[in-house]
Order: structure tokens, then sequence, then C-alpha cells
């Protein structure tokens, strides 16, 4: 840790005392020293950050969507920032009309669609907190939400008016007020008024509080902007308390970020709105874009047409979890693939090329201006041609799809790291950084950061090249779990949040994330595993595009359900002359036995010890899902639910497993 170029010390490490871990050092980012950012005047809570930019930015287009012509999707249409203060207004004056005040629970539910700023903007205005009520979770879900915060009104995508159905009548000891973002049926409206609930169409709900005024009250930096319910891999979804200052603050780092690499938001950046708002990554970034007076698409919500809709947007900043990326990267490298010997010739050359200007140090625009023209505008065209910065996050981005995508998209990918409990923001990778590949970068600005050592996984915060949990100060971090004292202490000690996750910091000062510290558990001659760390190396198997692996400590092999790569696995069939489909192929043994054979080429080559080698994988050809429950909406691995789910392929293989070893003994 000599280098230390993007963070400065700013308290020393201390050994641990009985019973206590080792601390390292505690560092911050070298673009802010203070902890605390600069007062902007006037800017004291969420809704300051729209107010001001109305000042600002009146005629700005602020939200738009596509417009449907005969069924077909046209230009985008767009509301500028003053139009949508007007009705943000309206829908304040109606929420206060219907005797909602501060400090009442506010869920939207659905879609990211304009209705769902301007809900989320009227609930900012007059200090409600807006509960988002999770687009991808079924009534289960949104009923324990509802219940826990009790929620007193909600807005709600028209299609999901049906679903919400389902949580009645539990939910009505809270709810009592609905608004649908379109229409409603009479239908609708009788069902309801049995439960005692009074529903609007957005149209009627406008009109509610058309002759009435309200002062909107004064707005503390400390006061709960949301409460965010996180999916959770176990148990119900905690309720995460995120105050107008953690955004606020957050803001001003992102802000200090770029323009100290001479990048910066400004009001002609234009974002596509398509990862959920119900969770803080997006809401953060649209925050962001506001407060800068930029413009806001919104996507159709199919992913099937993402492309087009990316097409006609022509986005100039993307935000992406990693799942979307590996679909960019696969159909990139697909169709070079397919493209003939002269243009796979030139395009691995421009590659090439570009890759060693990038690693001598030039910028990526610097690099090859002639093949960005020639070869690389055809893959910057697919995102629209503007796009000059993507930001990853939500889960780790491969090595090999983050280096490929700095080449050939002609645009900044940086790599960001967070929570709900820090406001999404903790680490991002810098632009132009080559040696931050595979990592999350330093810390942002106003964000404190140490390590805190794990003695039984082996960690060590204090020695040469320091690892252990990443743990988090400042006024980013979250103001609790609401209702659940016992879980925020859990968490918060001494005014550190521990993250659960393990990082390693790397010389330049970069965060290195590579375990995870509650998935780890023993085997039964006593090994610790530590399950993430060994899936983010078997996933590099070429034919492996997801893995799950599995053990106990009553057995003493570790096995594996794995979603195959569907091409990678045909051509291995093709080669091999097995005429079989996809599924057939992943119920067959020779298939098996070849997957194993590369799973245990690649735990040879990254020197995992024996007991880390896998012993038997079951294949299924339908990846894991959220419809299923395997998977959070941010697409982490529920391991509990894979377990229940897959219990009896689990089962099978132990006892095959069983029964070899016997008669090989």
């Amino acid at each position: 840790m000599a280098e230390k170029r993007f963070i400065v010390e700013v308290e020393k490490g201390r050994e641990g005392s009985e019973g206590r871990p080792s601390m390292g050092p505690v560092y911050r980012s070298l673009f802010a020293t203070d902890p605390f950012p600069p007062p902007i005047e006037g800017l004291h809570s969420c809704w300051d950050i729209f107010r001001l930019s109305v000042e600002k930015y009146p005629t700005n287009p602020m939200l738009g969507v596509r417009e449907i012509v005969n069924g077909n999707a046209g230009k985008y249409k767009w509301q500028t920032y003053k139009e949508i203060y007007d009705v943000v207004v309206k829908v304040g004056n109606s929420i206060r009309s219907c005797g909602y005040t501060e400090g009442v629970k506010c869920g939207i539910y659905g879609a990211n669609c304009p209705e769902w700023i301007i809900s989320m903007e009227a609930c900012n205005a007059h200090g409600l907190y807006c509960v988002p009520l999770y687009d991808t979770l079924g009534a289960g879900a949104v009923e324990f939400i509802i219940c826990h915060a009790e929620v007193s009104i909600a807005f709600v995508e028209e299609k999901k008016i049906p679903e919400l159905l389902k949580t009645f009548p539990n939910a009505a000891k809270f709810l009592k007020t609905l608004v649908s973002f379109g229409k409603v049926t009479s239908e609708q409206k009788q069902e309801l008024e049995k439960f005692g609930l009074t529903i609007y169409s957005w149209d009627e709900f406008l009109q509610e509080g058309h002759d009435q005024s309200f002062d909107l009250p004064m707005k503390k930096k400390s006061d709960v902007c949301t409460i965010m319910y996180t999916s959770g891999t176990t148990g119900d979804p905690k309720g995460v308390l995120i105050s107008n200052e953690s955004i606020i603050t957050l803001l001003a780092g992102i802000q200090q970020v770029l323009r100290s690499c001479n990048e910066k938001l400004h009001e002609k950046d234009v974002y596509l709105s398509y990862l959920p708002l119900a969770h803080i990554f997006d809401r953060v970034i649209e925050e962001a874009m506001i407060m800068h007076g930029a413009s806001i698409g919104f996507w159709r919500g199919d992913v099937r047409v993402l492309l087009e809709d990316i097409g006609e947007l022509q986005p100039t900043i993307f935000v992406a979890v990693p799942r979307v990326l590996d679909r960019v990267y696969n159909g990139l490298t697909q169709r070079i693939s397919s493209g003939g010997f002269i243009k796979q010739t030139m395009f691995n050359f421009a590659y090439s090329y570009k890759l060693h200007n990038m690693i001598k140090g030039q910028n990526h625009n610097e690099a090859s201006p002639l093949f960005d023209r020639v070869v690389f505008s055809k893959v910057k065209q697919s995102l629209g041609g503007n796009v000059r910065i993507i930001l990853s996050g939500a889960a780790p981005l491969s090595k090999h799809v983050e280096g490929f995508l700095r080449v050939v998209t002609c645009a900044h990918i940086l790599q960001g790291y967070g929570l709900t409990e820090t406001c999404a923001g903790t680490f991002v990778s810098l632009p132009n950084e080559k040696n931050m590949l595979g990592t999350v970068g330093p810390p942002v600005p106003y964000v404190d950061v140490c390590l805190e050592s794990i003695p039984e996984m082996g960690y060590d915060a204090l020695a040469s090249t320091p690892r252990g949990e990443i743990c988090v100060r400042g006024n980013t971090v979250f103001s609790g779990y609401y209702k659940r004292e016992d879980l925020t202490k859990e968490v918060m000690v001494d005014g550190w949040f521990h993250t659960g996750d393990v990082g390693e910091w790397q010389p330049n000062g970069a965060m290195k994330i590579i375990d995870r510290k509650k998935n780890i558990f023993k085997l039964s001659q006593g090994e610790y595993v530590a399950v993430e760390n060994l899936e983010n190396i078997y996933v590099q198997a070429s034919v492996v595009e997801s893995i799950w692996i599995y053990g106990n400590s009553f057995e003493s092999y570790l096995v594996a359900i794995i979603n195959p790569k569907k091409q990678a696995l045909e051509q291995w069939a093709e080669e091999n002359d097995i005429t079989k489909d996809f599924d057939s192929l992943c119920e067959d043994s020779k298939t098996k036995s070849y997957i194993i054979g590369e799973l245990t080429k690649i735990a040879k080559e990254k020197k995992l010890k024996g007991f880390e080698f896998i012993k038997a994988i079951h294949l299924d050809p339908v990846p894991f899902d959220i419809e299923r429950g395997l998977m959070t909406p941010t697409f982490k691995m529920k391991r509990p639910e894979l377990l229940k789910y897959y219990q009896n392929t689990i089962d099978n293989m132990y006892n095959t497993l069983k029964t070899q070893n016997k008669s090989n003994a």
C-alpha cells in the first residue's frame, strides 16, 4: 500500500482488543480531504435539487416518453422542467387536500415513467416519506412493505392495480387512498370501496386540490427523504432510512470526482431511465441528472426493444448492471466472430493497436481516433452514438468485459460499488485509469473507508496487502433500518457501517471486492469455504454463464448448479459429433464430464485447494431468474431460495457421490 495515489490517510490503524478484530487505517478520497462537501446555497433537501433546477433551466426538456402512433413507437415527446413543476404542484395540493402531511408514508408502485418522478417530487415538496414498492416483486413483498411502513397513500401504475388488490384485506389496515398513473375501471372502484379505500385516476387526482393551496413545510438535511426496502437475499425486506443529506452528499461527491477528471454532468446530458427507480442506484443517478438540468427519457419497459429505445433517445450517460453489459459484450463478440475473415482481422488489429496505446497511458479518445471513426463507431452507434460515460454497478463486472468495452465503446467505463445503506455510492473507478481495471476504484469524496480484519477467514487489515470487511463512515450512510433497531445495531458499530463485503486495497488506492463475509460455510472436514470467491473463479470457464456453488458442514465435497453458455456448449457438441438440442445436452453425462473437466482446469490454474474443487454438477438450461424467486431484482443470487428450489437435485448429487466413493473404496 505504499503508493496510495488516489486516497489520503486520515486515521491510523489499530490492533484488535479482546473480542474485537483489528482495523486498518482510515482513508478518504484525494479529491476531498475535507469530510463534508462545501454547502450549495439553498440546497437542503431533494426538493431543493428539483426546485433550483426549475428556476435555472425552466425550458429544458426534463422527462420524455416515446409517442405511440398506430401501434408503433415514434419520437420522444418531452415535458420541460417548468411543465413538470406545474404538475408536481397540483399533485402536492391534491395529496394535502386528502389530509396527508409531513411524515406520512407514500408508496409508489410501478415501472419507471414521468408520473413516478412527479409523485416522488410531490412527496419531496411536502415532506412525505417516499416508499417505493418493487415493480419486480410479487404481492407478498408489496403487502409486507405496505404494512410494515404503514403506507397511507400510494401511486400505482394502471396495470399493477390487479396485483395490488391481492394485498387486501391486510393492506387496507393502513392504505386508504390509491392514485392510478392512468385510468380506473368502475369495477376497481367498487372493489376498493369494499375495503374503505378511495381510488382516483391520474386526471381525477390532479383536479382534487385544484382550488386549494398549501404552504410547503420547512425541510432539513437530516430529514428522512425515502424508505428504500432492500430486496434481501434472506428473510423479509429491510426498510433503509435515507435522509436528504445522504443523497445531497453523494451527488456532491460524484460531481467532485467528475470535475477532477475533466468530466462533468451538464444540461445537455441525456439519460435513459430503465433500471428500477425502486432501487437507490437509479434514484440517485436520476437526482444527479435533475440537479444539472439534464434530460431523462423512459424506456418502454420491454428488454427486447431496449436497444431501439437507446437508438432513438441517443443517451450521453448509460448506467447498467453487469448482466446488461454482459449481453452487450456477447452480442458484439458474436457479431465480430461471424463477420468474415477480413472484418475479424481488421477489428482485431484495431483493437490491439488502441489497447496498446491505452496501456501506454493515452486517454481512450486519443488512443486511436482513426479506428474510432472507421471500426469502433459501429459499436458506438449501437448505444445511440452519443454515450460518453457508462457506469456499471449493483454487482461485479467481469474484468474481461470491462476491458473489452473500455476499448470498443469510445466511452469511459466506470465501475462503482455501494449498497442501499450507503446511498448506492461508496467507490467508483476513474476515467482513463487503466490500472483500475477489475476494481471499483477509490472512495467517493466525503466518505471514509477502512477495512476490519476477519481472522476466521484469514483476512488481515494490517497486512502489507490489506484485506478485510469494508466499513464505511460519513453522511451518505443510512439513518437506520425502519422499526429494526436490532438489525441497525448489528451493522452500525462505533459509527461505522459494516458492509459484509470483503475488500483488498490496491497500491493506487482503488478497492477490489474479493469476497463476501457471510457467504462462508464449513465442510465436514472443518475447512472454511468462501463461496462467492470460488464462484467468481469458476464463472471464468468459457462454457459457464452463471454458477451457484453449494456445500455444508455435513458433506465433504462441493457441488454446483450451472447455467451453461448455449453457444459454447453447442459448438463443443458440434466439434464432438454430438447431435442433441440444448436441453438434451444439459442432461447428457458426457456434457457434465466435459464441464467438470473445464472447472478442474480452472481450479488447478488458480491453485485452489482440493476441498475447493467441484465434484458434481447439475446443468440447468433455464437461467436463474427473478420469476422463480432465485434472484433479487439487482440479480444477486438468493441462496436460501436456490437451496429450496434445487434441494432434491443436490440430495441426488450427494447420494451419487457417496455411492461412487463406496464402489471405489
